[in-house]
């Protein structure tokens, strides 16, 4: 008989592929939300980058981010939600949105995305 056990046990082995395919899964239903995300970002500096130069207006910016919404097929957010502000420096593009995905059963995984592009 061995006197010093090495290595886990089947019960600790269960545990912890339960933690890593709770995590995994997670991953599994943001990923979706998270390239929108990227999408929204590049559509945000697309449209920043059309209306650079020839003194930006918010009509203007207004048709590059429809533009850009619609190659980009982004759904959530849409692009009248997008705040186009003036500012000292220039005109700002800021999005600010929530979006929330179900996980298991009535749990949810909710994520907060906040971008500001600038355009100078």
């Amino acid at each position: 008989m061995r006197r010093h056990q090495q290595g886990m046990t089947m019960i600790g082995l269960l545990c912890v592929l339960a933690l890593v395919g709770v995590v995994v899964y997670a991953g599994i239903r943001l990923t979706p939300v998270y390239l929108n995300y990227l999408k929204v970002v590049r559509s945000l500096d697309a449209a920043a980058a059309d209306a650079k130069g020839d003194g930006a207006d918010q009509a203007r910016l207004v048709n590059a981010l429809a533009k850009q919404w619609e190659v980009q097929d982004i759904e959530v957010p849409d692009y009248k939600d997008v705040e186009i502000t003036k500012e000292d420096t220039g005109i700002e593009l800021h999005v600010n949105y929530d979006q929330t995905v179900p996980y298991v059963a009535n749990v949810s995984l909710s994520v907060h995305f906040d971008k500001t592009v600038k355009v100078q």
